[in-house]
């Protein structure tokens, strides 16, 4: 079978994505690859169609447990031999695998970066024919990653091991300049095929909220949201214990996950997220790596996370079938300076000495600003992000709150003028929280304590709140007029574009939210079906689900629901054109195609 054949016979797709066939052609010819693409961009088939072309074994290296049930889950139900050598498995389990793997069973086998060291699994390596080892969340080989995992430093040791070096392939999600380059180095990649399909998820809606209440505000998304999947994001086991008790007593279907609780309830809280139990998942960063449920359509942030790499990894778990979701941020002030006790309190890591413990502890405090300021930025939100991670963007994308607000262009000249008076007059040694005590001449312990009251800025702008003046500061940071000076306590100073703000300069406007009109219809990414198709629609998933019950798979193993949505709107009437559906395989089409025909045609009857 050729490359395109694989694709259509065993995924049902047409066409590959941007970035997946020059990944797929690279490894085929056993040149190492490194690839970053967004979540959902479809890294998975860049390695497991060579996978099914190549004559041996392809290992790939996962870092959870739940992505590599949920990965083998679905190639089985495409029709592909394939296994997880993991901790969940018991000893004779684990043996009859290892048989298995020998004899040939499976073309694709998923395994734990701890279990390469194991004398068991090397002995099987050394014996197998390797063709190809693919490295899933290669970032978490890098400690300037925000996913470190010590266990991915022995990869490379493992390959070098082996009686004959397959190629590698290594993907990720979110990387900076500064990750991708320890990929390589660390993995020992050698002159790979380098592919960026961007960062850039064009259905995801962005916002943030700075609310009274954060349980009001969540309260009222997740019940405008009737019948759809979300997730909701906590810093701490305690706020998703107080979280999920406060939607479970206002009659939400939700549920909870984090480390604390015992193996068992996570599992079955995470399989009754999966299999569409409950509607709502409420918990810590240790859900959703590898979770790849396909019609997860909103994701919120109860709390600010430490850092955009991590905000835009589990943001990007909404929509992952394409189909339009959001991401909102539920922020306050508190959130960064939970952020920030966690970074300086964390668990110390005894593999690393305190100099470069000091250094890894510096970056993540500049990670925490990057994120606060993503939080009061009044640019595009998307902008931000993708800047962020070195790609360039529009200033607009008419796709997330900044951009779809009704805004006023409003002259600040003069209260940047006074914002940088101050700055260069207290000798640029304070931050953001004194210098705007001080302009709007308030009264605290700290301006009494630097004598602050007797500066020339003191009370200039007592006429805007602390929070306007703020926001004119972030703003300023946003345009690099002033910067963020290094270290733990970072100090305000004038940035590479002060001097271009003097006394006669000209106006300085700054996008400001209108309070007198209503936001604008958000710009419809992917088209809602209505009429009999959104009717049809819900017959179809209401007959996934029962196939899925019987299984005991999730329902979107069977089909994601932008596959039901095609089928919805084409109507196929025989098992040809239901095949011709994307995302419908020769062996799904087999499998379920009767089912799903018949429903069409008593649909129409």
């Amino acid at each position: 079978m050729t490359k395109e054949e694989i694709l259509k016979t065993y995924y049902g797709y047409d066409a590959f994505r941007p970035g997946q066939e020059a990944m797929i052609d690279a490894l085929l010819s056993g040149r190492d690859a490194l690839a970053i693409m967004p979540t959902g961009a479809g890294k998975s088939v860049c390695y497991q169609v060579p996978a099914l072309l190549l004559p041996g074994i392809t290992l790939v290296v996962s870092p959870l447990v739940s992505l590599m049930r949920d990965q083998v889950t679905a190639l089985v139900q495409m029709g592909v031999p394939a296994a997880f050598l993991n901790s969940t498995l018991t000893y004779r389990q684990y043996l009859l695998a290892l048989d298995r793997a020998r004899d040939g069973w499976y073309k694709i086998i998923y395994v734990a970066p701890e279990r390469l060291e194991t004398d068991g699994f090397r002995a099987f390596a050394q014996a197998a024919q390797i063709s190809l080892v693919a490295v899933d969340e290669a970032h978490c080989i890098s400690q300037w990653g925000q996913d470190f995992r010590p266990s991915y430093l022995n990869i490379p040791d493992f390959v070098a091991s082996l009686p004959q070096r397959p190629p590698i392939g290594a993907f990720t999600a979110t990387a900076t300049p500064e990750v991708r380059d320890d990929i390589r180095r660390l993995l020992k990649l050698e002159h790979p095929a380098m592919v960026t399909t961007g960062f850039d998820r064009e259905n995801l809606y962005f916002e943030v909220q700075e609310p009274r209440s954060k349980q009001t505000a969540l309260l009222e998304l997740v019940r405008s949201r009737p019948g759809k999947c979300g997730i909701v994001y906590c810093s701490t086991r305690r706020a998703v214990e107080d979280v999920c008790a406060f939607l479970q007593g206002e009659g939400m279907s939700a549920t909870r996950y984090h480390a604390g609780l015992d193996a068992e309830e996570r599992r079955k809280n995470q399989e009754d997220f999966l299999f569409d139990r409950v509607q709502v998942m409420v918990a810590t960063n240790a859900f959703g790596m590898g979770i790849d449920k396909s019609d997860v359509r909103y994701v919120i942030h109860y709390n600010m996370p430490k850092d955009l790499e991590s905000y835009y990894q589990e943001a990007g778990r909404a929509g992952r079938d394409g189909a339009p979701s959001s991401c909102i941020l539920l922020y306050s002030g508190q959130d960064v300076r939970t952020a920030r006790f966690l970074i300086e309190h964390g668990e110390p890591r005894e593999d690393l000495d305190e100099r470069t413990l000091e250094r890894l502890r510096e970056r993540d405090l500049q990670r925490l600003r990057r994120m606060a300021g993503y939080c009061g930025t009044r640019r595009c939100l998307r902008q931000y992000i993708l800047e962020y991670f070195g790609e360039r963007a529009p200033e607009h994308c008419d796709a997330c709150y900044n951009c779809l607000h009704n805004f006023q262009e409003v002259d600040v000249s003069a209260e940047a003028r006074a914002i940088l008076r101050c700055v260069a007059q207290t000798g640029q040694h304070f931050g953001i929280g004194v210098i705007t005590e001080t302009l709007c001449g308030a009264d605290t312990d700290k301006v009494r304590k630097y004598h602050m009251d007797q500066e020339p800025g003191y009370g200039v702008l007592r006429d805007f709140t602390q929070k306007e003046v703020r926001e004119r500061i972030q703003f300023l940071l946003d345009e690099g007029i002033l910067a963020l000076s290094g270290g733990p306590y970072p100090v305000l100073e004038l940035g590479e574009r002060s001097a271009e703000i003097g006394e006669d300069g000209g106006p300085l406007t700054m996008r400001m939210l209108r309070e007198d009109r209503p936001a604008p219809v958000k710009k419809a990414v992917q088209a809602e079906l209505d009429g009999p198709a959104a009717e049809l629609f819900q017959h179809l998933r209401a007959l996934r689900a029962r196939i899925a019950r019987m299984q005991g798979v999730p329902a979107y193993v069977v089909f994601t629901d932008k596959t039901l949505r095609e089928m919805a709107l084409t109507q196929p009437t025989d098992l040809r054109a239901f095949q011709a559906v994307s995302g419908v395989g020769a062996s799904k089409a087999e499998r379920y195609g009767r089912q799903f025909l018949a429903e069409i045609a008593a649909f129409e009857g």
